[in-house]
């Protein structure tokens, strides 16, 4: 039995490690535990320039959400983009596997990481971004 191949896949987003459990990965600063997802040469909060990385929980709660009505040319609408709690680190991100009106997305609600499909280039390479699903 011949079986097609798998596409290669990329992260969207440097943070986001893929494999057999996709999750985030923060740079925390060493001297008062902030966390960041982008690169950075000093903290925010302390001004210290010594970072570790950290992964980041796969679980959260929505701490706030918008459902979004307009974007940009080519953005399929409505979306939810939220604000989740994953262990104490503040994510931003789209949820995904849900419909976006306040019937079915709530303050509170238990969500966990997802990846999702952005695209795939003509060499078959396709890019995955992450999100968030309901938990249950």
């Amino acid at each position: 039995m011949k079986t097609e191949p798998v596409p290669d896949q990329i992260p969207f987003v440097d943070y986001l490690q893929l494999g057999e459990h996709p999750h985030l990965v923060a740079n925390e600063c060493t001297s008062c535990g902030a966390r960041y997802f982008d690169r950075r040469n000093a903290c925010a909060s302390c001004f210290a320039n010594d970072f570790r990385k950290v992964d980041i929980a796969t679980e959260g709660t929505v701490k706030a959400f918008t459902i979004v009505a307009f974007a940009a040319p080519g953005i399929p609408v409505p979306f939810v983009a939220a604000l989740v709690d994953c262990g104490g680190t503040s994510v931003r991100g789209n949820l995904a596997n849900v419909t976006p009106d306040p019937d079915h997305v709530t303050l509170g609600m238990k969500v966990r990481l997802t990846t999702v499909s952005v695209g795939t280039d003509e060499a078959g390479t396709e890019a995955l971004n992450f999100a968030f699903e309901p938990a249950a």
